[in-house]
């Protein structure tokens, strides 16, 4: 269960509230509704419905229908839609519709008896602390659920209107019209924005106990209430780090604005680059600013020491999903020879991406690139994130061209049904001392982030490069997108070798820093290696407009220095209009008012 850890607090918490039920979903709606006022663990529960359908994923599952990868699963839903044509109004493996809607009908459920519940009815202080937080995190979830409904539902109908989802900001009932017109995407992004912004007026930045001593750090308003340390630690304490907090909230607020302002939406959202990037770079000032930037976050889930449960939390990570002490993501993806299914094979397409470590594109003429040894003198995040050709991983050689490595060729491309069909193993996420081994089985702890800091301060760079170019800081806000992109390839330690700075340091970038058309290129290939395998690459091709059926390569090394590129896949997206996702056709032949998404049937 993804909030697990949550629930649990909250079973002690409502407790220590005087609460003698146990926690309940109570999703079914099927006890009297006073029940509700007296029993806050089942009010609760209409609240963290809502948190067990937060639509992020816990393993790499979209990218699989990119250009950046494939799989060797061909019962996948997304395999079949990305090769096969299967993307439809009736067979939508990225829909969002159901699971995101019923998450806004039990918020909105719950918005409208949380000021009823008695949540600690012996202190007043502790009540209306309840009620604010409570009311903020549904306020926060509520635009979250949204944004996640507009990636995937949003688009132009056959009137040229840019229309989002229908906008429900009351509970429906038995006595409810269900037949509810589509709003316009601006409503929906001004909604968006207004619940964000009232989160963060009721949550505090962060979740954090409190000291002795420290009792004026509790906002005056609940202190004149007769707010203590002890109620301020219940209900803010750091026990509930895990929840949406104002700083979570402000992230959702950038990702809501730089969606807006993307090819795909701009002209229909009412939101610009210019407040997309003001909206990113307020998540960042209040992370520290540009010298909060973690020298290690793009390696994160390699951190063993920091995904121990008794370690701090990460600089790299805003928000993430609980601890899991497993070996899933190893046991998926690991090669064969270390009892893995090797599901996720990553694409020449995205190997190509990654430049030369002196930071050029492998194409420049500057670059150096050696076609004869293609992975020598690479950016060092290939050798992170890709396991090739040669690569030692866990002590092993990995074979995954046609010739053997010792008298086994089980890495081998296409050699079984779980190994490689592009030449390429899956290596980021994955953390190297862990043991999927039927007979000597070894779990370890790991994260998987549901917002990263990168995400952000990319978002910042993309969105200030397309208002004001890449070095232009207009707002003052004290650093530019081309400062992001330079502390991001430092990080990546491009410009530099073995010994430290080249010569010239990045001179690539310089190149584009003098370029906004040639910088907007840089950024946008940055995110693509910089979140790759995390389930970004397929909404950001469709709010960038780009081309969709571009072919998956793959290489077959037959020897250890020879090799031939071939095609994996055909990619048969029509950009024409599938840059939108549909709207579920069974819902569209239920209510008249609904209207579909130019080229769905």
């Amino acid at each position: 269960m993804k909030t697990r850890s949550i629930i649990l607090y909250f079973i002690g918490l409502l407790a220590l509230c005087s609460c003698d039920d146990m926690f309940e979903p109570a999703v079914e709606n099927n006890r009297q509704e006073e029940a509700m006022y007296e029993e806050s663990s089942y009010a609760h529960g209409l609240l963290m419905y809502a948190y067990e359908r937060l639509p992020y994923q816990t393993t790499c599952v979209t990218d699989i229908a990119t250009d950046d990868a494939v799989t060797n699963q061909k019962t996948s839903a997304y395999y079949k839609m990305a090769s096969g044509n299967e993307w439809s109004a009736t067979n939508n493996p990225m829909s969002r519709w159901n699971e995101c809607k019923d998450a806004i009908q039990y918020i909105n459920l719950f918005l409208t008896k949380v000021d009823k519940v008695k949540w600690a009815p012996s202190a007043a202080s502790k009540q209306q602390m309840f009620i604010d937080r409570l009311k903020g995190e549904a306020y926060a979830l509520r635009a979250l659920h949204y944004y996640y409904l507009l990636i995937a539902h949003a688009g132009y109908a056959d009137d040229n209107v840019l229309y989002g989802v229908p906008l429900l900001t009351e509970p429906e009932d038995a006595s409810s019209d269900f037949n509810q017109p589509r709003a316009t995407f601006n409503a929906c992004v001004t909604q968006m924005f207004a619940d964000c912004d009232s989160a963060i007026a009721l949550l505090p930045m962060d979740y954090y106990d409190l000291g002795v001593g420290e009792t004026d750090s509790i906002p005056k308003k609940y202190r004149d209430m007769g707010a203590e340390l002890g109620g301020w630690n219940l209900v803010f304490g750091k026990k509930a780090d895990l929840l949406v907090s104002a700083r979570i909230a402000e992230a959702f607020k950038a990702q809501i604005a730089l969606l807006a302002a993307s090819p795909a939406f701009r002209d229909g959202s009412g939101v610009t680059s210019e407040r997309a990037a003001i909206y990113s770079a307020d998540v960042i000032k209040h992370h520290g600013g540009l010298e909060s930037f973690d020298p290690t976050g793009n390696i994160w889930y390699k951190n063993k020491t920091m995904l121990e449960p008794s370690a701090a939390e990460m600089p790299e990570i805003l928000w993430r999903e609980p601890r899991h002490n497993n070996t899933d993501q190893e046991r998926e993806n690991f090669p064969p020879s270390l009892y893995g299914s090797g599901r996720v094979n990553p694409s020449q397409n995205l190997v190509d991406a990654f430049p030369m470590r002196n930071g050029y594109p492998i194409t420049h003429s500057k670059s150096g690139y050696d076609a004869k040894n293609p992975y020598a003198g690479r950016d060092p995040r290939l050798e992170e994130y890709v396991i090739y050709n040669g690569s030692t991983y866990r002590k092993t050689v990995i074979a995954s061209g046609t010739y053997p490595n010792g008298d086994t060729y089980d890495d081998n491309l296409n050699y079984l049904s779980t190994s490689t069909r592009t030449g390429y193993y899956l290596k980021k996420l994955l953390r190297d001392d862990v043991s999927p081994s039927p007979s000597a089985t070894l779990t370890q702890q790991h994260i998987y982030p549901r917002i990263r800091y990168t995400e952000i301060f990319l978002a910042y760079a993309e969105a200030a490069n397309d208002a004001w170019g890449p070095k232009a800081d207009p707002m003052g806000i004290g650093f530019t997108a081309y400062d992001v992109i330079k502390a991001i390839r430092k990080r990546a330690k491009l410009g530099t070798n073995e010994g430290g700075p080249l010569p010239e340091g990045d001179a690539y970038l310089e190149e584009c820093a003098s370029d906004q058309a040639k910088m907007a290129e840089l950024i946008r290939n940055e995110r693509r290696l910089e979140l790759c395998f995390e389930n970004k690459r397929f909404w950001d091709l469709r709010r960038w407009k780009m081309p969709l059926n571009e072919s998956i390569r793959g290489i077959n090394w037959t020897s250890p220095t020879e090799y031939t590129f071939f095609d994996v896949d055909v990619r048969t997206f029509d950009s024409s209009y599938q840059w939108y996702g549909p709207i579920p056709k069974s819902e569209v032949l239920k209510w008249s008012n609904l209207k579909q998404n130019k080229g769905w049937l």
